[in-house]
């Protein structure tokens, strides 16, 4: 596996990007000020935008497996080379999500705990109900992992 940093074009990933951020007017809110990662195993199975936001702090906005290579340790490997290429550089790396079955485990398991919820964040800044697992997202909630 091989990471490699997405520099131009970065919109040709947005159909993947939109499995983990579906409204697109939320994407272009980072995608341009973030660093994009690309995780190449004889072919793209994984991207990653993450932004700095100062003090040695990164946060993950947007990170995506595609569909045919979840849950076969993409996701991990993706956190894993993210960690180790900003290993030098930052001490702390956050990422917000729904409180979802689905992705807080994945956030746990990858060495990440809370660290705070922002209410209403999914009601109050996307266009329509945010839903995964049949349940409807309201909250963002905030982990974080020391580097």
């Amino acid at each position: 596996m091989k990471l490699i940093e997405i520099e131009t074009d970065k919109k040709r990933f947005l159909p993947l990007l939109l499995l983990a951020d579906e409204q697109e007017s939320m994407i272009d809110r980072y995608i341009d000020r973030g660093a994009m990662w690309a995780l190449d195993d004889g072919g793209i199975k994984a991207v990653c935008i993450v932004t700095d936001e100062g003090d040695g702090r990164l946060e993950i906005k947007n990170i995506a497996v595609e569909p045919q290579y979840q849950r076969m340790g993409y996701g991990r490997a993706m956190i894993a080379a993210i960690l180790g290429q900003y290993a030098d550089t930052h001490t702390v790396v956050s990422v917000g999500t729904g409180d979802s079955p689905l992705t807080v485990p994945f956030y746990e398991a990858c060495g990440f705990r809370r660290s705070h919820i922002v209410k209403n964040f999914f009601v109050d800044h996307y266009d329509h109900p945010i839903v995964e697992a049949g349940k409807q997202l309201t909250d963002m909630i905030y982990f974080k992992r020391e580097m």
